[in-house]
């Protein structure tokens, strides 16, 4: 039944949640809400505004990424769908301003350091930070350093002493910059590490700045009222039992009628806990002509140790697998974070 909450003033209960209006992370949000059992309407193909199946009060509105960043660091999205780096590079409040609800598993990229293969004897940041000082001191002038992050790069710099570097604004193909004599290094995004290649740029050891990924995000600067906090609980159970089930499995296990039925005890759920990450479910203890049974769910790649463990030690005599999905459970941990940050 969906929620209604049309007794409210619109400004109380509207959640907005802004999605990527085109492309592959248009796509992969609309996949991943769907599957999550929260399909989300889309007014026309090309519209910019839809809703969310099951619950009215939830307005969807399709807005570039970057342009995602800036609604929720001013307030005028509850939550929303893009890459970690552009949030950390637009939001200069980040901390402050964002609460980072789930990775997403899909958008991913690297916020990188790329320098010449040329420079050989360049290894790492500090190497880097040396050569800089070294090519201010012969050449009367900073290393420059092209990029479209200048504030991740001036933060990450900073903590690694190269001082003596140089940011240029890009505005166009940032890996060519070294090529064209525009800079002698770049900070970039890259996902498979071709692009760099092709324009003979190497990452250094530790030349990673941030290994970003499409993140679901709420806007700490929002309107929480009763009514959003509402909608984003229903929003975020379905999500999370969705993830939690994505990689977890459930395992039945039942010994044979007239067979001595096994008691699983206190400790040994304890144990199961810490050895396969196992929690018990549902449980039945019977007579030796009934049986009994015990259901688990688990990591789905603790399966084959953790049934070896029960069949073939415990006295089991059948273990059925099957991979649910959804996965509820009392707590919302995604929820209960959130919660945490509003005031």
């Amino acid at each position: 039944m969906p929620i209604d909450l049309k007794d409210e003033p619109q400004d109380l209960k509207t959640f907005i949640l802004a999605v990527p209006s085109k492309g592959r992370l248009e796509e992969k949000s609309a996949e991943i809400f769907s599957k999550a059992g929260l399909p989300l309407i889309r007014d026309g193909a090309r519209g910019y505004q839809g809703e969310m199946a099951g619950i009215d009060s939830v307005r969807v509105e399709y807005v570039s990424a970057g342009d995602i960043a800036a609604r929720l660091a001013e307030g005028s999205a509850h939550m929303g769908i893009t890459g970690e780096d552009l949030l950390r590079e637009e939001i200069a409040d980040f901390n402050s301003a964002i609460h980072l609800v789930s990775p997403l598993g899909f958008g991913h990229a690297d916020v990188v350091v790329a320098i010449p293969d040329g420079w050989v004897d360049v290894t790492t940041m500090n190497d880097l930070a040396d050569v800089a000082a070294e090519f201010r001191a012969r050449h009367g002038r900073r290393l420059r350093v092209a990029t479209k992050y200048t504030h991740l790069t001036t933060d990450f710099f900073a903590r690694h002493g190269a001082d003596d570097c140089e940011l240029v604004q890009s505005f166009g193909a940032t890996e060519g910059a070294p090529g064209s004599g525009a800079a002698e290094a770049i900070v970039d995004i890259t996902s498979t590490g071709a692009t760099l290649a092709a324009n003979n740029l190497r990452i250094p050891e530790d030349g990673v700045i941030l290994k970003s990924e499409a993140q679901l995000a709420a806007s700490l600067k929002a309107d929480w009222s009763d009514k959003t906090r509402a909608a984003a609980k229903f929003i975020l159970t379905r999500l999370e039992a969705y993830q939690i089930a994505k990689k977890q499995i459930k395992v039945s296990l039942r010994s044979s009628p007239g067979m001595a039925s096994p008691v699983i005890r206190q400790q040994d759920i304890e144990q199961l806990q810490i050895n396969y990450g196992a929690k018990l479910v549902d449980m039945f203890t019977g007579s030796t002509d009934q049986g009994s049974s015990y259901t688990f769910v688990l990591p789905a790649n603790q399966q084959a140790a953790f049934m070896d463990d029960m069949i073939g030690n415990r006295l089991f005599a059948i273990g059925e697998v099957s991979k649910p999905d959804f996965l509820y459970f009392q707590r919302c941990e995604m929820l209960e974070r959130l919660l945490g940050r509003l005031v």
